[in-house]
Parts: C-alpha cells; sequence; structure tokens
C-alpha cells in the first residue's frame, strides 16, 4: 500500500507540474502583465515608486503559482527590468513536501537594491535563494508605506495580491532560471 501511496503522489505532483509548466505566456505578454502587477505595486504600497526608482533592477512575476497534495509546487515566468527596461526573462520553481491541499497564484517583486546583488544574480546559472543569497521579505499589506532608508537590505522581495489557500511567505529553496525570449 505504500508504494501505491508513493506512486499516487508522485503522479500527482507530475501532473501539477505538467499544468502549472502550461501557463507559458509570450515576450510581450509576459511584458504586459508585468507592467500591470508593477502598477498594482505601486498602487498597494506607498512609496513603491521612490523603492523602485532607487533599485539596480527588479524582477517581476506577474503570476506564480503553487498547489499541492502533500508534495507541492510552484512555478512562473517574470521579467529583469533595469532602469526600468526588460532585460532578461527568468523562471521560477520551488517544491516542498509536507502537509498541503489547495493552489494559489500571486504575484512577486523581487528587488536588487545594490549593483553587486543584480551583478551576482545575473552572473548566477541558477540562483537559489538561501544557498546563493538571502531575500529580505517584507510583508506589507494594502495601504502601508515602505522606505528604503529603512530597507537595508542589498536584496529584498515583496509578495502580493494572493488568491487561494495555500498562502505561504517563504522563498527559502526557490530557484531562478534564466530563459530565452
Amino acid at each position: 500500500m505504500l508504494k501505491i501511496n508513493k506512486l499516487s503522489k508522485a503522479f500527482a505532483f507530475a501532473a501539477m507540474l505538467s499544468f502549472l509548466s502550461g501557463c507559458v505566456t509570450s515576450a510581450g505578454g509576459l511584458d504586459r502583465s508585468s507592467d500591470q502587477a508593477v502598477q498594482q505595486f505601486r498602487q498597494q504600497v506607498n512609496g513603491a515608486d521612490v523603492f523602485l526608482n532607487q533599485a539596480a533592477g527588479y524582477l517581476v512575476f506577474p503570476k506564480v503559482y503553487k498547489a499541492g497534495i502533500g508534495v507541492g509546487g510552484e512555478t512562473g515566468e517574470g521579467v529583469l527590468r533595469v532602469g526600468g527596461a526588460p532585460v532578461d526573462y527568468y523562471r521560477v520553481a520551488a517544491g516542498s513536501v509536507g502537509f498541503q491541499l489547495g493552489a494559489q497564484a500571486k504575484s512577486m517583486v523581487i528587488v536588487f537594491m545594490t549593483r553587486e546583488a543584480l551583478d551576482r544574480f545575473r552572473k548566477s546559472e541558477g540562483w537559489r535563494v538561501g544557498v546563493d543569497g538571502s531575500v529580505a521579505l517584507i510583508d506589507i499589506g494594502a495601504g502601508k508605506t515602505i522606505d528604503s532608508d529603512n530597507v537595508r537590505d542589498p536584496i529584498v522581495g515583496f509578495i502580493f495580491g494572493s488568491k487561494g489557500l495555500m498562502y505561504n511567505l517563504t522563498l527559502e529553496g526557490t530557484k531562478f532560471t534564466r530563459i530565452d525570449r
């Protein structure tokens, strides 16, 4: 019975990842979706304009999808912007094991506050949170204010627009990989 249970979890995980990987967008569509996500971020968070303008660059993932039945996975595609302009495209992926059931969609912005942090990220072959660098997650509800004088970490992450039953504010083990567009 144990083998069947592991096999069914593996099948469910493979089916879930297949579904999630089907959520692929063209470069033009991804740029437009990213524009909308940045606009939403700026509307929800006071000070976001100043913060993004001071950044060396930032990654925008308009939709990151997560699903799980015992074994979970999440994926999404985003754009790296430097000076507000798209320069590269990335896929985010993470897996998890443990008690979980449900699905979620969220938006994510990862801000590189220093040129050094941005350069290390861009030179990597697959940058993993917690291994290649740490990301300070800022939990800010709608209408709150960020101040770049108070946020001194070289890489800062924001998760917003979460919809679904699996709300999770961790990026530990998440991997970012450059994709061709």
